[in-house]
């Protein structure tokens, strides 16, 4: 019950910063790297993975909006 009050927290805490579109990329990609990371016994490993792979994706994502037709 108390891992539950904690994360509930955390959560919360983390919803009210506001970020850039890179860091919040990283922080989404750390928490369900992190969390299937848990289950294969790898937590850290997969939080770090899926931190640079959310990374990534914010950056890719925010370099090819520029780059879109509006037809």
């Amino acid at each position: 019950m108390r891992k539950i009050i904690v994360a509930v927290a955390a959560l919360a805490a983390l919803g009210s910063v506001s970020v850039s579109e890179a860091q919040a990329g990283c922080i989404t990609g750390a928490i369900v790297g992190g969390i299937a990371g848990h289950f294969a016994h790898h937590g850290l490993a997969g939080a770090a993975a899926g931190c640079a792979a959310g990374h990534y994706a914010s950056k890719y994502r925010r370099s090819h909006r520029y780059y879109r037709r509006a037809y």
